[in-house]
């Protein structure tokens, strides 16, 4: 697999309205984000692509969306070195929502009456340090202090900790789906790890019509942390597959980004019963009406 990495400097609201642009977009990149350089306070866009990135499509998009042209820089990214691993070599934990993260160097150092689970870094998405991670952590212990649900699903399960969060509290079956395959196994091998392995059920999907899934709805949790488009697109299929009361928690959304994800939403009948906002990040916590 050829991997490459597009970026350029801009201001914070040009890199993350680019951001939202190219994420309308699933052909140009696997991700897209932005962040501060904080030695120089500069904001950097980037964008990983499968293969050599479409630079006429980046710099159309950049036109219409910034109203001028930009300078894109590509780097090829060297295949045998896993760069989610070395840039989280060290990590400190992360406690959220009555659960302590870590990597196995900080096995057994979970503080009385936190729930561990340990994800290294890997090359699925997820270990717990990310504002929509701990978003969504927050959320969960919210929701079952409030009720117990009974068939929960995660979509776009990355390395399984959500999943896992949600069969170490409920001790029941969750399915983990995501359209990684890498994410699948990494899941399995997770949940295994953490204990919950006869519990997390992995399963690769595109989207929310695999059969395994429709034959286990309808769900009464659902978890989405994946990407505000994606979410939008899938809100009719997640409407299909809860029932009246069901809760469903969406995140990977910019706080830019809420509005438009709240309205697909309420046009199905679900409304807002919290939001978890951190930095740029906005966690939605629905009910289906």
């Amino acid at each position: 697999m050829t991997l490459s990495q597009l970026s350029v400097p801009l201001t914070k609201d040009q890199a993350y309205a680019l951001v939202d642009a190219v994420s309308e977009r699933d052909d140009l990149a696997v991700t897209a984000s932005a962040h501060e350089n904080e030695a120089t306070g500069e904001w950097i866009f980037e964008a990983t692509c499968l293969e050599e990135p479409a630079l006429a499509a980046f710099a159309k998009i950049a036109r219409q969306t910034l109203g001028g042209d930009v300078e894109f820089t590509v780097e090829a990214i060297d295949p045998e070195i896993n760069w989610v691993a070395k840039s989280l070599e060290g990590l400190a934990p992360v406690v959220a929502g009555g659960f302590f993260i870590h990597g196995s160097h900080d096995a057994g150092k979970a503080p009385s009456g936190m729930q561990s689970i340990q994800i290294d870094a890997a090359l699925a998405f997820g270990t717990g340090h990310h504002e929509t991670t701990t978003g969504c952590l927050e959320a969960i212990d919210r929701l079952l202090k409030r009720r117990r649900p009974h068939n929960p699903i995660d979509v776009g399960t990355g390395t399984g900790v959500l999943a896992i969060a949600l069969a170490k509290r409920l001790r029941i079956p969750v399915l983990a789906t995501d359209i990684d395959p890498v994410a699948v196994t990494t899941t399995a091998e997770n949940a295994q790890a953490n204990g919950v392995g006869k519990f997390v059920h992995a399963l690769e999907a595109t989207g929310l019509d695999h059969a395994r899934i429709i034959a286990k709805a309808p769900f009464d949790l659902v978890v989405a942390n994946i990407l505000a488009g994606p979410l939008v697109a899938l809100a009719p299929d997640m409407n299909r597959l809860v029932t009246k009361g069901s809760s469903i928690i969406l995140s990977g959304i910019l706080l830019t980004q809420a509005a438009r994800v709240v309205a697909a939403y309420s046009r199905l009948g679900m409304v807002v019963r919290f939001k978890i906002l951190k930095k740029e990040w906005a966690t939605l916590v629905l009910e289906k009406l």
